[in-house]
């Protein structure tokens, strides 16, 4: 494999253009996406799970293999680098017992994914294939730079901006007060407030909140000044601010950081009470009484008190007017990410599709090692793992539900105000806050207000994607105007997890380092819980959605690609710094093209989506909140058919992609019918024409016909012997005079060498006419009559026997005879 160099070496500060391509596409070309370069490629590579063999290209952006076979890529062995959390090179698959594999042993790679997917790889043995594999994977798939992702590859002239997400959360803010919005540049300055809310720019340039967006929503009671007075009591600065209103009964939902209260919880500030106290002081109704505030601590209580060791806490609600604080019991970030590698192992080890290239069936289910004593067809030992596994992780996923839909209920149907937080306000913060706006507004459950609400709660308001995905980003270096780029720290070891043995011993070698504290892994699958509680009330709801859990798959598949620039850095400073919007593509224009593609029917599209059904608050009753496994995103790797069995938007697609095939079958069915019609029609109209063409032709032969019968007739009546002849043959027989008849059309006459029809016509001699009286009649009334006799045929008369005498014959006359003269008559 060709080097380039250290990436190490390589400053992004002095990178302006994307690099040129350092290797060729190596037979590729047909399955690279635009700027996607090979970089080293092992032929005859068998992907285990499915037994097929291939070849495994690494890329700039990818793990790509293709069939050997079938000559396309397979998805379950293509991985975008960025969502590869780990690398086990030396993995042994032990053989069932009733197995013996004779064969020489394989070199095998485990990659193991983000997107609940272990992949397992066979190299042919004693090459060098896996090692070059290997290296560029441990090279590429954890970049030390920001620049060196595949989304900064693309010609930044190329990418098209539609508008700047600062203006998108600003339009974001218009809706929310109700408010026109302007489309002409300046109109954006201006003051945008009613009675109770005010937006301020006062952190336009990142002072007053590094990890806050640039405009913020907060009572209008509370100046610019108590807005810093009030930030220094708040972890990372990040004070209370409000992330959606109701215009109509001035109820908020607002989100921040935990208060710095210390151990004791002593410590207070009185600008922070003031601008909390402000989120509730409106009365709601006639009677005078006062909007209540919840203060919903995300956290344990017990984490929350072990925080005011370290000078966090929480608030107390004596300090703070009509309030009442609430504990939620969700845990941090490493439980989260601990449950989902244990749910990832057991769904890998016990799916039909597995790493170890072993179906597994419910007979089957158990410790593929010893294979155990069974009860019901199944291992009772492993069920109780199943279901502890499947427990904690859906009890996570309830938490957060149930925190989310409390939030919801408390602002729809009590028209209060709810302050969410937990430690930093940016994991389990964001959760709840995200999912309550989606049930209290109709608008995010769109495609339109989807794409908005992601923009405000998750990137504007600083979610640490880079931290949670594992990815590089950029950081202030001590306040000034340098930056350095961070490598975020490896990813944890999973060689402790319970059914990891179940695949047999592994000893990773790959960039992980097993001696890394829990805490020192920072990430985390905090957006996925979140579109996994969006699935659960898409089963809840199912008119309620304009888009289908398709779309929240896809849509999480970019995230962890890192193929656009909406997701990278920690924060909308960061992006701004990085230069990501103008630089990547946008991710939400590449989803928007895809439902574009397929209009109404794409599979983004919820076919059950009823506006009118749903055009309220959503507050689903607690004994609904039960989830289940999101089966579209956790079994799709190792379960693909039965992922896809008991989803209705998946059986309409299905039926739907059937009634398209047919649709077209039948278009195309009419379109030969109207073919055929044309060429039916087209055919009979020639047999007209035929037909016409045929009775002209008889008419003229039987008009021919009596023209011969009255030629004959007339000759005949003038006492000669007429012998008709149809060619020259018959005649040169003929004796006498021949006289040649050709019909007369219309047109003026053509000289033709074939006669129609030929008449030899023989005139009868003096000597044999008999003598009658007629001769003497002859003799008085012929003028050419002279003594020596007749003279006929030198003379100008003819001697026609006893029927005509004396009769002046006209030869021109009689040569130019035809069926048109009135001498013959009308038949």
């Amino acid at each position: 494999m060709d080097g380039s160099g250290s990436w190490d070496a390589i400053d992004w500060n002095q990178i302006k253009e994307p690099r040129q391509p350092r290797s060729s596409s190596q037979g590729m070309d047909e399955f690279l996406l635009e700027y996607e370069e090979v970089y080293t490629q092992g032929h005859g590579v068998v992907l285990l799970n499915t037994d097929e063999a291939g070849i495994l290209s690494v890329t700039n952006f990818r793990l790509l293999f293709v069939s050997q076979a079938t000559k396309g890529v397979i998805e379950l062995g293509t991985i975008p680098l960025t969502a590869i959390e780990k690398l086990n090179d030396d993995v042994k698959l032990q053989p069932l017992p009733h197995q013996h594999d004779k064969k020489q042993p394989r070199e095998l790679l485990q990659v193991i994914g983000k997107d609940m997917r272990v992949i397992m790889f066979a190299f042919v043995p004693k090459t060098k294939q896996k090692n070059q594999v290997l290296d560029a994977l441990r090279k590429y798939s954890k970049p030390t730079h920001l620049l060196d992702l595949y989304a900064f590859s693309c010609d930044p002239s190329t990418v098209y901006q539609k508008s700047d997400p600062k203006m998108r959360l600003l339009k974001e803010y218009h809706r929310l007060f109700r408010k026109w919005f302007p489309h002409s540049g300046s109109e954006f300055e201006k003051d945008l407030r009613n009675e109770w809310w005010r937006v301020t720019k006062v952190n336009s340039n990142y002072s007053l909140c590094s990890t806050y967006p640039s405009a913020l929503i907060v009572p209008r009671s509370i100046s610019d000044e108590d807005l810093f007075q009030a930030s220094s009591f708040r972890s990372g600065r990040r004070l209370p601010v409000i992330s959606w209103c109701d215009p109509g009964s001035g109820a908020v939902l607002a989100r921040s950081s935990q208060p710095l209260v210390g151990l004791m919880m002593n410590f207070r500030n009185n600008t922070d009470e003031k601008l909390v106290s402000s989120l509730c002081t409106q009365i709601i109704d006639a009677t005078g009484s006062l909007r209540k505030l919840y203060i919903v601590d995300a956290r344990p209580r017990a984490n929350a008190l072990a925080n005011g060791a370290k000078g966090g806490g929480s608030e107390s609600s004596s300090n703070y007017p009509r309030s009442e604080v609430l504990f939620l019991g969700i845990q941090n970030i490493h439980a989260m990410r601990d449950s989902l590698y244990r749910l990832r192992d057991y769904v890998d080890a016990h799916g039909s599709i597995s790493s170890n290239g072993i179906s597994s069936a419910v007979p089957l289910v158990g410790d593929r090692r010893n294979r155990g004593s069974t009860w019901g067809g199944g291992n009772l030992n492993s069920m109780t793992q199943f279901s502890s596994t499947l427990g904690e992780w859906l009890n996570h996923i309830q938490s957060i539900l149930v925190g989310a839909s409390w939030i919801a209920a408390q602002i729809a149907q009590e028209s209060a105000s709810v302050l969410v937080h937990c430690s930093d306000g940016w994991d389990r913060t964001t959760q709840l806050v995200a999912l309550a706006c989606l049930l209290l507004d109709p608008y995010y459950r769109t495609f339109n207000g989807f794409q908005a609400l992601v923009e405000k709660d998750w990137l504007a308001f600083g979610h640490p994607f880079a931290e949670r995905m594992g990815v590089p980003t950029i950081t202030d270096n001590n306040g000034g105007s340098q930056f350095e780029l961070l490598r975020q720290p490896s990813l944890g070891n999973l060689s402790s997890s319970p059914s990891r043995g179940a695949l047999g011993s592994s000893v990773s070698t790959s960039n992980t380092t097993s001696g890394q504290s829990q805490t020192s892994n920072n990430c985390s699958p905090i957006l996925l819980q979140w579109l996994d509680c969006i699935s659960q009330l898409l089963r809840l709801y199912p008119s309620a959605f304009e888009f289908s859990c398709k779309f929240l798959v896809d849509f999480m598949d970019c995230v962890l690609s890192c193929r656009f620039g909406n997701f990278l850095c920690n924060s909308e400073r960061e992006r701004d710094q990085s230069g990501a919007a103008s630089s990547c593509h946008c991710m939400w224009a590449y989803l928007a093209d895809l439902r574009a593609s397929g209009g109404s029917f794409h599979e983004h599209c919820n076919p059950f989506y009823d506006p009118m059904k749903h055009n309220g608050p959503l507050v689903p009753p607690a004994a609904a909140l039960a989830p289940t496994l999101w089966p579209q995103f956790y079994l799709r790797w190792t379960c693909p058919i039965e992922s896809q069995g008991g989803d209705l938007e998946s059986q309409w697609h299905a039926m739907n992609k059937k009634y398209t095939v047919a649709m077209k079958a039948k278009d195309a069915a009419e379109s030969r019918a109207k073919d055929i019609k044309t060429k039916m029609e087209s055919m009979q109209l020639e047999l007209h024409r035929e037909k016409r063409a045929s009775s002209s032709a008889l008419a003229i032969a039987q008009r021919s016909q009596r023209e011969s019968v009255a030629i004959r007739k007339a000759v005949r009546s003038l006492g000669c012997t007429v012998n008709f002849a149809m060619n020259e043959s018959q005649l040169e027989r003929a004796e006498g005079l021949t006289y040649s008849f050709r019909r007369e059309t219309d047109t003026e006459p053509q000289q033709d060498k074939s006669p129609d029809f030929s008449v030899s016509i023989t005139a009868i001699e003096d000597s044999l006419v008999s003598e009658t009286p007629s001769n003497h009649i002859c003799e008085s009334l012929c003028p050419f009559r002279t003594r020596e006799g007749c003279r006929w045929p030198d003379a100008a008369c003819a001697q026609l026997g006893s029927q005509f005498v004396g009769l002046k014959a006209n030869f021109d006359a009689f040569d130019r005879l035809s069926v048109q003269d009135s001498y013959f008559g009308s038949e």
